[in-house]
């Protein structure tokens, strides 16, 4: 990719998904990433997938091919040789940024002096239904990977997932008591 910037990390995301699925629609890519992706990294938006798409396959990082559906013209995608290197070349880097928290729960219990227990004893209870919610879904995704070792590693970021939600539940319980009125501040 001599003179050409680098992919950004939701384009190595795209090729991600590319190799585990082939050849894909940037539809199908964005139902996928919403379906895989959003558990652990921001789904892209459908004009950022095709935003994506258009800048991959400038850089020769992955094929298009049209075909006919109905009287639409159907764009579809392919991880390209050059894709597939330069996916392999990123994933290999040394160093990853920590992960960036923006947790809009904890800064309104941040900012709960502003409207006293109430609010985030509503808001917390609220949470941890999403949670659990979230845990169940993660939970039916593992299942359906099953023991295909094309989805080893993704299988691993659900059994990851379905632990981070487990032990947020925990948290949120334990901030949960402390916002009981007969046991006072701790």
């Amino acid at each position: 990719m001599p003179g050409q910037a680098p992919p950004t990390v939701t384009g190595y995301a795209l090729l991600g998904l590319l190799s585990l699925r082939g050849e894909m629609s940037g539809y199908g890519l964005k139902k996928l990433a919403d379906r895989t992706l959003r558990f652990f990294w921001v789904a892209p938006a459908m004009s950022h997938v095709y935003s994506e798409l258009t800048r991959l396959s400038r850089a020769g990082l992955v094929t298009e091919s049209l075909t006919q559906r109905g009287g639409r013209r159907l764009r579809r995608y392919s991880l390209s040789a050059a894709g597939d290197l330069e996916l392999r070349r990123w994933l290999g880097e040394g160093e990853v940024d920590f992960p960036i928290l923006k947790h809009e729960v904890a800064l309104r219990l941040f900012l709960g002096h502003v409207t006293g227990p109430d609010r985030p004893r509503h808001l917390l209870a609220r949470y941890r239904g999403q949670l659990r919610a979230r845990s169940e879904e993660l939970e039916a995704i593992r299942r359906s990977l099953e023991d295909d070792p094309r989805f080893r590693y993704a299988a691993m970021v659900a059994e990851w997932g379905i632990r981070y939600y487990l032990e947020e539940q925990q948290a949120v319980a334990h901030i949960s008591n402390q916002l009981d009125p007969d046991r006072g501040p701790t």
